[in-house]
């Protein structure tokens, strides 16, 4: 299994925690040297604050943990393509490399709009793709059914 695999792993448990805490379950890990410094989940709900996704969350966490506000040399691992807010967190920190699970298909991603990552930044897209899409849309379809349940 590649290194890759093992690490959207770690961010794909943390997607899990948040899609059982009742948050959009996206999860993000950032590796240095091959060694995790620090992961997330969404917390927007949970902070009342629309800045808390689980990149913003991390590169926080890695810049503090380098005492850096640049992370050239860490990999971001997350289950689902930055928002265009997070792409741009992830440009202004030189992240060096991003490795997405599923792709942002409602039309809030990066890749769609437009915005580039840094242009050191590597960015590698559908590892675990099926299995990140997967809880997402679990995700939604409890939420769409259990308003319906409630309006009925």
């Amino acid at each position: 299994m590649s290194l890759d695999f093992y690490f959207m792993k770690i961010a794909l448990k943390e997607a899990i925690i948040a899609f059982h805490k009742n948050e959009i379950p996206i999860g993000a890990a950032i590796t240095y040297q091959n060694i995790v410094i620090a992961k997330a989940h969404n917390l927007t709900e949970t902070l009342c604050k629309v800045t808390a996704h689980a990149e913003m969350l991390v590169i926080n966490l890695a810049s503090n943990y380098l005492n850096n506000k640049y992370i050239k040399k860490c990999t971001l691992y997350v289950t689902l393509e930055p928002c265009i807010m997070c792409a741009g967190a992830l440009f202004w920190s030189q992240i060096g490399r991003v490795v997405c699970g599923a792709s942002n298909s409602s039309k809030r991603g990066f890749v769609y709009s437009g915005i580039k990552l840094h242009p050191k930044t590597e960015f590698v897209s559908g590892i675990m793709k099926n299995q990140c899409k997967a809880l997402i849309q679990e995700f939604f379809f409890y939420k769409r059914n259990h308003k319906l349940q409630k309006s009925i």
